[in-house]
């Protein structure tokens, strides 16, 4: 059985490992790294997965799922380096590395870590949290089919998984890596305004919630376009395109459009200071 170790068990690399154990990987074939010791032993306790120090990890795991902070990379990757080296000159068996961190290339990697070693980049999101994230693998220059096939098969126990170009990472990161933000920035905006037309604030989440959780649903199940959805629910001269009229007048559609473009850009801000090709623009 493959044997993996997850580098930060913050949220989203406890999220991992709480999938992994659920889809039915054994306790035994998983290790995590966290710098707090009172939360090793408690995440210990409550999943029955070893902690380690990174180069025990580094030395025992066939893949390395790296869950750091960005601004973490640097001394983990110095840390990973050495021991991957003696490994690899040990005639030890290939290392996966699968990079979950926002804005990271795999070049990046590449360049820190021995000589081709095998890179998998992944924009995950944070409803990996509750079973159902929607990630999204790029392999680096020297990842095979077969290893992004298992990328895929462990991100597809906590949610759903696709395959892209990591020239699409930026994009893919605006768009399903910040997307949950932008559902809980318009329900918090529909909650304040069911409170100013008269709703108790409890019943107005409520609603909203329910209403997003059966939205949800039904886009999910939907084989046309979201559009004859919405048209579902619009009558003539009724509330709904009432309400749409509004929403179109205040340029809500375009604002989204905006947003997202923001967003990729700043990714791609992240990704030059932290690319290797690209000299003179990272930031320490």
């Amino acid at each position: 059985m493959t044997k993996i170790a997850v580098l930060g068990a913050g949220k989203i690399g406890e999220a991992l490992l709480s999938g992994l154990l659920s889809a039915g990987r054994s306790a035994a074939d998983l290790l995590f790294t966290e710098r707090y010791p009172q939360r090793a032993v408690e995440l210990t306790e409550t999943y029955g997965v070893q902690a380690a120090d990174v180069a025990t990890a580094a030395a025992r795991s066939d893949v390395l799922v790296v869950a750091v902070k960005p601004q973490d990379i640097d001394p983990l990757l110095a840390e990973l380096a050495p021991v991957l080296g003696d490994r690899m000159a040990q005639g030890g068996s290939e290392v996966l590395v699968v990079s979950l961190c926002a804005g990271l290339p795999t070049a990046l990697f590449e360049a820190r870590l021995p000589e081709k070693t095998a890179v998998v980049r992944v924009m995950p999101n944070t409803p990996m949290l509750v079973g159902e994230a929607m990630s999204v693998v790029s392999g680096g220059r020297y990842a095979t089919e077969e290893q992004l096939d298992l990328v895929e098969e462990l991100l597809g126990s906590v949610g759903r998984v696709r395959r892209a170009p990591e020239t699409q990472q930026d994009a893919v990161t605006a768009l399903s890596g910040s997307g949950p933000a932008y559902f809980f920035y318009l329900v918090e905006a529909m909650i304040d305004a069911g409170i100013l037309v008269g709703i108790p604030r409890a019943m107005a989440a409520e609603l909203i919630v329910q209403s997003a959780v059966g939205a949800a649903t039904m886009l999910r199940g939907a084989e046309g376009h979201p559009v004859m959805l919405r048209e579902a629910v619009t009558s003539p001269a009724g509330t709904t395109i009432a309400a749409i009229r509004e929403l179109e007048k205040h340029g809500v559609r375009a604002a989204l459009l905006d947003a997202i473009e923001a967003a990729r850009d700043r990714s791609v801000e992240l990704g030059r200071a932290n690319d290797p090709s690209i000299e003179g623009d990272r930031t320490d």
